[in-house]
C-alpha cells in the first residue's frame, strides 16, 4: 500500500533529518515536505495534496503546529496527525486534537514507523488506484488498467517532462524553455504554465493520485516512490524491463531525445 505523507517543518535542517527518518520507515510512501506551513495547509485546500498522515513541527514561528492541524482537520478530516516536537510539554495539548500520536526530536525511522502502525484513522486504499506511468514507445499513463485522460496535450508534456527528470525539482523557468523551446519566459507564458500545473493537479486529485507531485514556490517535481513507471524500473536494473526497451523513449516528445542515448548505453 503506498501511504501519501505530509511532512511541515519551518527549519530546514529539522525537515530534513524528519524526511530521512520517515523515507527509512516507509521506502515506497508519497511524501511532500514543506518549510511553509501555510503553502502545505494550501496545497491541501486546492486537492493537489491528500496526506493519510502529516508530521507536523509544533513550534513554527508563523504557523504553529497545532494551529496547522486545526486547519488541516477542517479540510481533511481523516487526516493522521503527529506532531514532531522536541518539548514533551506540548502532548497533553496534542491529544486534545485529537491527534494520532508524537515523534520526539531529531526524528528516528523507529519511532516514524510506530506512530504509523498505530494510526487513528485506518489507511484505506487499494492498490489498483496506483497509477502507472509508461515511457517505453510513447509516454502514457495508466490508473489501474484505465488510461489517464489528460485535457491538454501540454499537460500531459508537462508531466512526461517531470516523469522524465526522475523527482529533481524543477524550476517555472526550465520548464517553460522545454515546453515552449525558445520563447521568452514572458509574464503571460509564466501565466499559461500556471494554469497547466493546476490542471495536472486537477487531473491526478480525480483519480486520488494527488501525492504524486511536489510544490513549493514556482519548483515543482514528482515523486518517484508514488507510481510505478517502466523507465525508473529499467535503472532499477529490472530485468523485463530492460528487456521491454525497444529504442523508443516518449517517442512524442523531442527533448526526451537525450534519454535515448542514455538508455542505449546500458
Amino acid at each position: 500500500m503506498s501511504m501519501t505523507i505530509l511532512a511541515v517543518d519551518d527549519e530546514p535542517i529539522a525537515l530534513d533529518v524528519l524526511c530521512r527518518a520517515v523515507r527509512q520507515a516507509v521506502p515506497g510512501c508519497a511524501l511532500s515536505a514543506f518549510t511553509d506551513p501555510r503553502a502545505a495547509l494550501e496545497q491541501v485546500k486546492c486537492g493537489a495534496l491528500s496526506p493519510d498522515a502529516a508530521f507536523l513541527d509544533v513550534a513554527m514561528f508563523d504557523l504553529t503546529g497545532l494551529e496547522l492541524a486545526k486547519l488541516l482537520k477542517d479540510v481533511c478530516a481523516g487526516v493522521n496527525i503527529i506532531f514532531v516536537t522536541g518539548h514533551a510539554e506540548y502532548m497533553e495539548e496534542a491529544f486534545h486534537l485529537h491527534a494520532s500520536g508524537y515523534v520526539l526530536k531529531p526524528a528516528q525511522p523507529e519511532a516514524v514507523r510506530r506512530e504509523l502502525d498505530d494510526l487513528r484513522h485506518p489507511v484505506k486504499r487499494g492498490e489498483d488506484s496506483r497509477l502507472r506511468v509508461q515511457c517505453f514507445g510513447s509516454f502514457a499513463v495508466f490508473c489501474g488498467d484505465r488510461p489517464l485522460e489528460f485535457s491538454r496535450s501540454k499537460t500531459k508534456e508537462l508531466f512526461a517532462y517531470l516523469v522524465s527528470r526522475r523527482g529533481a525539482v524543477c524550476t517555472v523557468q526550465e520548464l517553460a524553455a522545454v515546453l515552449w523551446e525558445d520563447r521568452p519566459c514572458s509574464p503571460a507564458l509564466q501565466s499559461h504554465l500556471r494554469q497547466l500545473v493546476k490542471d495536472l493537479s486537477d487531473t491526478l486529485a480525480a483519480v486520488g493520485a494527488s501525492g504524486v507531485l511536489f510544490k513549493e514556490r514556482g519548483r515543482l517535481a514528482v515523486l518517484p516512490d508514488a507510481f510505478s513507471c517502466d523507465y525508473y524500473d529499467f535503472i532499477r536494473g529490472d530485468v523485463q524491463m530492460v528487456n521491454a526497451y525497444m529504442g523508443e523513449y516518449m517517442a512524442q516528445y523531442s527533448w526526451a531525445e537525450f534519454v535515448v542515448a542514455y538508455l542505449d548505453r546500458h
